[in-house]
């Protein structure tokens, strides 16, 4: 059953890893200081005249990353007016070519590399094995004051996810 691999995150406190942000600079999530963040996380952003892994188009969940990145990117202002602190994008991609994905999509926000899988491993979050790589399964978490408030898993739709975390943010302001 899906939820059952996230079933113990929600309350869980975010453990003390910093993660390196396309910034430059370094993101420690259990500092992120008060109010709502979003971290959606996703296995695997494309980039033009790169090949993705061999049969990527068939593993469930894992097309759309790109799509989820500009829903993220066009519902960014919504999302603040919602309550969101801060919005970030969460891989285990390295920050060189996190870097690439946010210029070339006019990104209003980081993204993080968990490349050594050490957020994964610490939350015990799902991931999955294709093309010799470990990557993280799409989800999104929404951090309230240093614990894990609420996790979005499965994500059936990147390109309409942000829609459906901002519909979420807005029945807990009003």
């Amino acid at each position: 059953m899906p939820g059952d691999v996230i079933d113990h995150l929600a309350g869980s406190r975010v453990p003390a890893v910093k993660l390196r942000a396309t910034s430059r600079g370094a993101v420690a999530l259990d500092r992120l200081g008060p109010g709502r963040t979003v971290v959606y996380v996703y296995p695997l952003s494309g980039r033009p005249g790169v090949a993705l892994p061999e049969g990527w188009d068939a593993i469930p969940g894992a097309r759309g990353c790109t799509a989820e990145a500009c829903g993220f990117r066009d519902h960014h202002g919504e999302l603040a007016e919602a309550g969101a602190a801060a919005v970030y994008g969460l891989s285990a991609q390295d920050t060189e070519y996190q870097r690439e994905l946010v210029e070339r999509l006019h990104l209003p926000f980081e993204m993080l590399s968990d490349e050594r899988l050490r957020l994964a491993d610490a939350l015990g979050l799902p991931t999955f094995e294709t093309g010799g790589m470990r990557l993280h399964r799409r989800l999104t978490m929404v951090i309230r004051d240093g614990a894990i408030e609420h996790v979005f898993f499965p994500v059936d739709a990147p390109g309409e996810h942000a829609e459906e975390v901002l519909t979420w943010l807005r029945r807990r302001t009003s």
